[in-house]
This record gives structure tokens, C-alpha cells and sequence, in this order.
């Protein structure tokens, strides 16, 4: 629950991770309040960086958040095959659990590793289905929630709604729509905008969970 932070990935000169200002970030969003910090999301241009130093820098963040917070680590490989590689490297690595654009062979390859669901579809070209989310959340133990970014409310709220009966968590993606998502039932949102007014965005969540609304 809460604001979880898709952390974005300082690169040197080198186009190597710039361990000095991950670590200053990994203080900042920490010291700014969120509950939670994803790694290598859309945000952290995953895209953008190696197997290698997508460990290093997993082991920098986990080693910097020092149990303050749980460090996720986001998975956007095509290959299923990489996809499963770097789940597994995450949960040697120290992750509290893997965000995935591609289910349930992943979550299959990392038992007891909780997986969200990415729905992003203006990155992907399509959505997921309300039904497709439900059968996922009732049929893949350790598939536990979701971030959806589509930006429609609508479907978020569906998704809310086809998955109350089992523990499920979804996270709004929108953070224009953090407010609304929380109101729809929603536990929190993964907000880009807290790497950089993190106090801001947290507050918005901890207004709404004491019920100052």
C-alpha cells in the first residue's frame, strides 16, 4: 500500500549506473516519505540498461534502502525466457517482489516471489482485460496485484472489483489519478512525480488513508 516510487536510474558518462546519485535518490524518495521503491520501471529506462548492471544496481538499492523500505524490481524484457532470467536475479538479489508486463510463466519461475501485473498500455499497444486480470488473481498464487497505468478509471475500478474476493492489490499508474484510485479502492499508486516532490505525493495518500478527504 501506499506510494511506491518507479525510481529513475542515474547513468554516468560511461552509460554506467552513477552509484553516488542512486544512492542520494534512494535517501531522497525515502526521506520524502514513500512506501516503496520499484526498480527499472518505464521510469528506469530498463530498456536502456544491462543484465549486469540492472543487478548492480538492484544490489545498491537494497543495500541503501537498508530495510527502510521493500525495493521492487520492474521486468520489460520481450524474451519470456529473460523475463523468467531476471525475476530469478531479482529474488537472489533481494527483492520484495517483481512488477511484469507477461504473467504466469514468470511467476511460475520464482514461486512464493510476489508478482504484480503491468497493465501500460500506451508502452505495450494494448490493454489488459478485466477478465484476463480476473483469471490471473484467482488462479497464480503468487500473482498479488497490479499497477495499472491505462489511465481509464473506469477499467481500474473494474479491476478493483473483480478481484475483492482474494487478496489482491491494485496500484492506480496514473499519478493524476492517484486521488481518484484510492476513492475506487485502490491501495495506493506508483507515482512518477514522487522522485522529485515525493512529500507532495505521499501526503495526497496519507490525507486519504487517515480520512481527511
Amino acid at each position: 500500500k501506499g506510494v511506491v516510487v518507479p525510481i529513475l536510474t542515474p547513468i554516468d558518462a560511461d552509460e554506467r549506473i552513477d552509484e553516488a546519485r542512486l544512492r542520494a535518490q534512494v535517501d531522497y524518495v525515502i526521506d520524502g516519505g514513500v512506501s516503496g521503491i520499484l526498480a527499472f520501471g518505464s521510469n528506469g529506462e530498463f530498456y536502456m540498461v544491462e543484465e549486469d548492471e540492472m543487478e548492480r544496481g538492484l544490489k545498491l538499492m537494497v543495500d541503501q534502502a537498508a530495510g527502510r523500505v521493500p525495493v521492487y524490481f520492474g521486468i520489460g524484457a520481450i524474451s519470456t525466457k529473460k523475463c523468467c532470467r531476471l525475476a530469478q536475479m531479482a529474488a537472489a538479489n533481494g527483492a520484495a517482489g517483481i512488477s511484469v508486463r507477461h504473467f504466469k510463466t514468470i511467476a511460475e519461475s520464482v514461486p512464493g516471489v510476489p508478482m504484480l501485473l503491468y497493465n501500460n498500455p500506451g508502452r505495450v499497444g494494448y490493454t489488459l482485460t478485466a477478465d484476463l486480470v480476473d483469471e490471473l488473481a484467482h488462479t497464480v498464487d503468487n500473482i498479488v496485484g497490479m499497477k495499472d497505468t491505462s489511465g481509464d478509471i473506469t477499467l481500474t475500478s473494474e479491476f478493483i472489483r473483480r478481484t475483492r474476493d482474494v487478496d489482491f492489490k491494485v496500484f492506480g499508474g496514473k499519478d493524476t489519478l492517484l486521488y481518484a484510485s484510492l476513492c475506487h479502492g485502490a491501495v495506493g499508486g506508483v507515482c512518477t512525480a514522487a522522485n522529485f516532490m515525493p512529500e507532495l505525493i505521499t501526503d495526497v495518500y496519507n490525507k486519504f488513508a487517515a480520512g481527511d478527504l
